[in-house]
């Protein structure tokens, strides 16, 4: 298990927001945990310092090619990036740093997959660099992947064979527990369950992580095969309930 650190832009500066409340049609409803004083290269610095290799920046809507680029910059070949990504300018991604590309949007059209569009992606910037976003939110028992910015629904279940499905097409899932993500309040355990039991690759879950019990708590029921990211309860974030070195400290251990 690794920590995977986060860079979440929105518009040009470095934020905690919970997800659920990202609207384009009610901007007002916008929760905003975090604003950071520090641009996003000092995260991209500190992650670097300590090789936390893996996480992710995410462009949530315009505005912030900038900091991501030069977040990218300040770590050629740490970070991966996702936020408006297409076959179309993947690779242009790539090229300023990225080590891979994160996808989810571009991939679904009318709340089914695309597949003539995921395997243009494929073929444009190569499995290899590939990690699919398949961020969800529940239903009944089930859990929907959810586009852009987890506003809208797709008739898609994370299932097993939607999973095996894709992990032929990328190198890696991020999956964010839309429904908890930015509440610090606690995970999706039978999410991360579900994961563990199903996900044949690599596979970042976030959502909720509140403290570092939570991190033991995907360790044990991902069964050690899940990564996991965490926002705004880090301290880095403006959090209480855990610090930064704890959490890197954790990491390490889970490395020995």
């Amino acid at each position: 298990m690794q920590f995977r650190p986060c860079i979440d832009l929105h518009n040009g500066k470095v934020k905690q927001i919970v997800g659920s409340t990202l609207k384009d049609d009610e901007p007002e409803s916008l929760q905003i945990n975090f604003t950071a004083d520090h641009p996003s290269t000092w995260f991209a610095e500190l992650y670097r310092r300590d090789n936390l290799t893996g996480g992710h920046i995410i462009k949530l809507g315009p505005g912030n090619d900038q900091a991501a680029a030069e977040a990218l910059a300040a770590w050629p070949g740490g970070l991966q990036i996702g936020g408006g990504i297409s076959a179309d300018n993947g690779r242009e991604w790539l090229d300023k740093g990225a080590s891979h590309v994160i996808v989810t949007s571009y991939v679904f059209r009318e709340g089914q997959v695309d597949r003539d569009r995921l395997q243009r992606l494929v073929t444009a910037v190569g499995k290899k660099y590939l990690v699919l976003d398949l961020s969800c939110r529940r239903r009944g028992s089930d859990y929907y992947i959810v586009t852009d910015r987890w506003q809208n629904f797709t008739d898609v279940i994370i299932s097993p064979q939607i999973l095996e499905e894709f992990s032929n097409l990328c190198d890696e899932f991020l999956i964010h527990a839309a429904d908890v993500e930015g509440q610090c309040r606690g995970i999706e355990t039978e999410l991360v369950k579900r994961l563990a039991e199903w996900s044949p690759i690599p596979t970042t879950y976030a959502g909720g992580v509140k403290d570092l019990s939570d991190m033991e708590l995907i360790r044990d029921l991902g069964q050690g095969r899940l990564h996991a990211t965490v926002g705004s309860a880090l301290d880095i974030f403006g959090g209480t309930t855990m610090t930064y070195q704890e959490v890197v400290a954790f990491h390490k251990a889970q490395q020995q």
